[in-house]
């Protein structure tokens, strides 16, 4: 029985993939060569040069994890902490829990940070939840909730003590500076500002955080210790898996968009996307949920106002009427903001104004 394909006019403004680089897409084409072939290692480690440059950075370990964002945040977490290891972190939204759930399964000492949904996390409270915590972990970009957590405080007060920072909805659509704002570890995804579908999880490591990782990961696949001798020391690459060799295709496409058009300018693009959308969407009666001066240009979390929906008409049947009528995807509400919330995202090649007039366009169609 033949599958009738998605659409490919869609419009994907939504928390998850949005609409790739017509170079992407593109590189996806080229013929599949070996993933031991002296071309393919040339271009993987043209691929980590560009990595470095995206997340500012000199680390050395700075590679694609073979699976995706949430493969790089369990990845940094479990070379990192083990039993009796102290953890410090942020939770604020979905990914600050899920790191909590990683850690717990280390058997890591996990002292939670919390701040209301919506609301940004206090790097004073992060410092202090603890005298001498191994690792501080925060998600810089909370993707459930549209919320920006400072992080360059965190990294200059922390002293002896890790940073590790989840940058999934961050590389690419805000300003970051792993070097400069002090963070050891980091990691991000492909389906976000960087413009790539999902499959990989960019990471990049301080030289720190390898003398600090810990003597045996639980987990083989995604062991950082069985590769660094190569990265840190000029070893003999070792043959460790079978790259994707597709996805490091289009993630080197993806940044090398990122880079011709340079990060300011990107920067630039997104935040002005975001700044259209956000003042459109609180003329139509919308609250935005973040708080104010933390709020993401690339993901805009805003209350569905009830007195605007069509009588019998819940927030998923608009979008769903979105989707349907007009190829727009967004996103709704995690958690306790099910129901209540959308997350309308902006990012990489989606971060268009012309996608943003369109989507507004839309909603005074639809709303009363």
């Amino acid at each position: 029985m033949s599958r009738v394909l998605p659409h490919t006019d869609r419009i994907l403004m939504g928390p998850g993939p949005g609409n790739p680089y017509p170079e992407v897409m593109e590189a996806f084409s080229r013929p599949v060569i070996g993933h031991l072939d002296p071309e393919f290692i040339a271009l993987l480690d043209e691929t980590n040069e560009r990595l470095r440059e995206v997340f500012r950075t000199t680390n050395p370990l700075t590679f694609p994890v073979s699976a995706t964002g949430s493969a790089g945040m369990e990845a940094t977490i479990v070379n990192t902490v083990g039993p009796g290891d102290t953890i410090v972190i942020g939770v604020n939204g979905v990914f600050g829990e899920r790191m909590c759930d990683v850690a717990v399964r280390c058997g890591a000492e996990v002292v939670r940070v919390d701040a209301k949904w919506g609301m940004a996390l206090d790097q004073e409270e992060l410092l202090a939840a603890h005298p001498s915590p191994k690792v501080i972990a925060l998600v810089h970009a909370e993707t459930s909730t549209g919320v920006r957590n400072d992080v360059a405080g965190i990294g200059t007060g922390k002293g002896d003590t890790l940073l590790l920072v989840d940058c999934v909805t961050s590389l690419g659509g805000i300003p970051l500076e792993v070097d400069a704002w002090g963070i050891d570890l980091a990691y991000s995804g492909t389906q976000k500002c960087i413009g790539v579908p999902p499959g990989i999880s960019p990471v990049t490591v301080s030289a720190a955080a390898i003398e600090r990782f810990v003597d045996r990961s639980p987990s083989w696949y995604l062991d950082f210790a069985m590769i660094t001798a190569y990265v840190t020391g000029g070893e003999a690459r070792a043959y460790h898996h079978t790259a994707p060799i597709s996805m490091i295709y289009a993630l080197h496409a993806g940044l090398g968009v990122l880079l011709t058009e340079g990060l300011q300018n990107v920067h630039a693009r997104h935040q002005a996307c975001g700044d259209q959308l956000q003042s459109g969407l609180v003329e139509r009666g919308f609250d935005l949920f973040a708080e104010e001066g933390h709020r993401l240009p690339e993901l805009t979390a805003v209350r569905v106002p009830d007195e605007r929906l069509p009588r019998g008409m819940g927030e998923a049947d608009i979008r769903r009427l979105l989707l349907e009528r007009y190829g727009i995807e967004i996103g709704g509400g995690l958690g306790p903001v099910a129901g209540k919330v959308w997350r309308i995202g902006c990012m990489g090649h989606t971060a268009r104004q012309r996608n943003v007039t369109m989507l507004l366009g839309a909603l005074d169609e639809l709303l009363v």
